[in-house]
């Protein structure tokens, strides 16, 4: 199993999220916050799973549409649509990057006891992007633990985290469904 899950007999939490009709989670210390997904500027010349980019207190934040990353059928932005902010590690350096969820899911608890290597084959996503799978006790459903690092290689965080356009809006929401 990947060193990345933490060797503890402590649960470790997870927030999962929606993608594609698929639950996912993250490590909850890799998330920062949790936003509507609001205006998100297209960067020309990005890669296609780049939806943009936009404006966070400041500081401009790529967002990448994991649906497109992990081959999954294409994000519908919907009022459920949200940006889940984290840091992802370039090289000993942490990198701010959002990503398109469909929506948010639950924060789960799970210890090693409920971790299981990912499968070879039958998950949606190539398993050398998963830590594992956790099985939540309480609905006894699995969910698809992703290791955001392996799904974002170095090259592609630089080019994602590449020069904004000069001016990101922060106001509106073209292309959500009201």
């Amino acid at each position: 199993m990947s060193n990345t899950i933490e060797e503890s007999s402590a649960a470790t939490q997870y927030l999962s999220f929606i993608l594609a009709g698929q639950e996912y989670a993250l490590g909850i210390l890799r998330v920062k916050e949790i936003i509507e997904y609001d205006t998100v500027t297209p960067v020309p010349g990005a890669p296609v799973w780049v939806r943009g980019v936009f404006n966070l207190r400041g500081s401009v934040v790529p967002v990448v549409d994991l649906t497109i990353k992990l081959g999954l059928p294409p994000a519908t932005l919907t009022r459920r649509s949200c940006i889940v902010v984290v840091e992802v590690r370039l090289g000993g350096e942490e990198i701010v990057l959002g990503l398109l969820a469909d929506a948010i899911g639950q924060v789960i608890d799970l210890g090693p006891e409920d971790v299981a290597a990912p499968p070879a084959f039958g998950t949606p996503v190539h398993a050398d992007y998963l830590v594992g799978m956790g099985r939540v006790a309480a609905s006894r459903h699995f969910v698809l633990l992703l290791d955001i690092d392996k799904v974002l290689s170095t090259q592609e965080i630089v080019l994602a985290t590449a020069a904004p356009p000069p001016e990101v809006p922060q106001k509106g929401m073209p292309g959500v469904e009201t």
